[in-house]
């Protein structure tokens, strides 16, 4: 096989799509973990409170769930990550600085799903310690865990908008300003 020029075009591309790849995984592998170990944390307090009072079993299912939706959210990046650079049909042409980007993209948006879930399993948690205890209580034990989750929907609309707006073949072009994006208002004239 011949060596590749580092200088060359094809070389660069792969780079790209390495880092597109790696960025993508991020997002999901991390996402995926840290689901995993926030319902592994909300699973022991519900076994030990469902070893007292098993009828508790369906108020605190949806608290045990929960910290599950990161491990989707991160996959929802992924896919996004290789539609929107031809991953999905083998097609990949992107710049370097497109790959770069994809990559902190998929890193940073991981990492949010993965301490996210995280925390929303120890929320999780202390709202089934609390229906444990008070089992009347149940509704508002559920908006702790499910303040957690606002941050897990927020970095996957910026992970989507980021991945939306970068200037790639195919795609829309990012607003030139945040108004227009908001709402078409205009930006007071500059003197």
């Amino acid at each position: 096989m011949e060596a590749v020029d580092p200088g060359s075009f094809q070389y660069t591309i792969e780079i790209a799509r390495t880092l597109a790849f790696v960025g993508a995984a991020l997002a999901f592998g991390l996402g995926g973990c840290g689901s995993a170990k926030g319902i592994y944390i909300a699973s022991q307090q519900a076994a030990g409170v469902l070893s007292e009072k098993p009828d508790l079993f369906g108020q605190l299912l949806v608290m045990v769930a929960l910290p599950g939706t990161q491990g989707f959210y991160g996959f929802i990046i992924a896919v996004m990550i290789a539609m929107q650079t031809g991953l999905m049909n083998g097609v990949v042409n992107i710049t370097l600085s497109t790959g770069i980007a994809l990559f902190f993209i998929g890193a940073i948006a991981g990492t949010v799903q993965y301490v996210s879930a995280i925390f929303q399993g120890q929320a999780s948690a202390a709202g089934i310690a609390l229906v444990g205890r008070r089992p009347d209580k149940a509704g508002q034990a559920l908006l702790f865990p499910a303040l957690v989750e606002t941050y897990a929907v927020v970095a996957l609309l910026a992970a989507i908008l980021f991945i939306l707006w970068l200037n790639n073949p195919g795609t829309a072009e990012a607003p030139s300003n945040l108004f227009d994006f908001i709402g078409g208002a205009k930006l007071p004239a500059q003197p």
